[in-house]
């Protein structure tokens, strides 16, 4: 078994996407999309005889042909090039969020070693793209966020355990009463105790292969036709949103194909879609897209910051705040297909946002008097 060793750089500047780089994978991917050495080599600024002794060490190393090409032809990966591709982003996919969390912990432990002053907030949140997102734009205006990616319900209870500053989950944008949504989240949030930080609305839908082929449009469909559907893991917000699908659709979990195997993030999700390992899966509209896959949306949710009442004055969240009532903020926002900024930066009330609280309870059922036995 192949044994896998991490590192990573210092940069100045913006920080790009998570992930691990290697060598190898990055020579064969130029190979792939350049078709060639010589264009591989251009695109990685290295020289042509570089590139080909690399090709020639790693054949040797891994003991498997990487490249081929006939006289004339372009040049393309070997059956295990191919695969060794595939897999390196699967697992890329899976353990995107993991990545972004600890290189938030590295960056968060660097910051304040360079600069003591700069302001560091604590953020649990349900994945997300414009959560990922913000913590670079944060970091520009200096507000470090040490950001864990944990699942909705997973992140409200690291709130209310102090573990966290900021919590987010996401809610369907009208939450009905008696849904699983209020059974789930009412009794982890509190009126009075806990406050809304406006962030965004964003769609959930499907993501399909490219045209649909399956014309998957809903929960029935997917059950209808007996599609393969990636879950998310239990726990996450999006994973409570299917489960309510299903119930309002009258399905029963058990007609769905592939609810034994969840994926941690949406990007999880869209990749084994893109794989083929799946025919559909639940997931945000920039997952499915980065992958050239089709997406259907079915339910615009909001994406809500939670944090205590006692901290919205408290220099890191104030710091938030003023980020996401910033015109640059709102136009990042904008930009992310399937979202739209709502009300960024506002402190807001968990009752009007949530109205669970205000539901009515249904009155009280009047207890029959037994009838007396005997003749009138």
């Amino acid at each position: 078994m192949r044994r896998v060793e991490f590192a990573y750089r210092l940069n100045e500047g913006p920080a790009g996407p998570p992930g691990l780089g290697h060598p190898l994978v990055d020579l064969l991917q130029a190979v792939q999309e350049g078709g060639s050495i010589v264009a591989a080599a251009g695109r990685l600024g290295v020289s042509y005889r570089h590139a080909w002794g690399q090709l020639k060490r790693w054949e040797v190393e891994l003991g498997q042909p990487l490249v081929g090409w006939s006289q004339g032809e372009a040049a393309r990966l070997s059956p295990f090039a191919t695969k060794l591709l595939w897999a390196e982003r699967q697992a890329q996919a899976r353990i995107a969020p993991q990545l972004e969390a600890v290189r938030g912990e590295l960056e968060r432990a660097f910051a304040l070693a360079f600069d003591p002053q700069v302001q560091v907030l604590t953020l649990f949140a349900s994945h997300d793209e414009a959560v990922s997102a913000l913590r670079g734009h944060a970091g520009g205006a200096g507000l470090q966020l040490d950001m864990r990616f944990v699942g909705s319900v997973d992140a409200i209870s690291a709130l209310n355990e102090g573990r966290c500053v900021v919590a987010g989950f996401h809610t369907p944008a009208q939450p009905a009463p008696g849904s699983l949504a209020q059974r789930t989240y009412q009794p982890l949030l509190e009126p009075g105790r806990h406050k809304l930080i406006g962030f965004a609305r964003r769609w959930q839908g499907l993501a399909v292969a490219p045209g649909n082929p399956l014309g998957l449009g809903s929960v029935v469909d997917i059950a209808r036709q007996r599609a393969r559907f990636v879950p998310r893991a239990l726990g996450t917000g999006t994973r409570l949103l299917f489960e309510e699908m299903l119930q309002a659709a009258g399905i029963l979990p058990d007609s769905i194909r592939g609810l034994q195997a969840p994926e941690p993030s949406h990007a999880a999700v869209a990749q084994a879609v893109a794989s083929g390992a799946a025919d559909v899966g639940l997931c945000i509209e920039p997952a499915a897209r980065a992958l050239g896959l089709g997406f259907v949306p079915l339910l615009e949710e909001h994406y809500h910051l939670a944090c205590l009442k006692d901290a919205l004055d408290e220099p890191p969240v104030a710091s938030l705040r003023r980020v996401l009532r910033s015109r640059g903020w709102r136009d990042r926002i904008a930009g992310l297909p399937g979202y739209t900024p709502s009300r960024s930066g506002q402190v807001l009330s968990l009752r009007r946002e949530l109205p669970w609280w205000r539901f009515e309870a249904p009155p009280p059922r009047r207890a029959l008097r037994p009838r007396r036995s005997g003749s009138r």
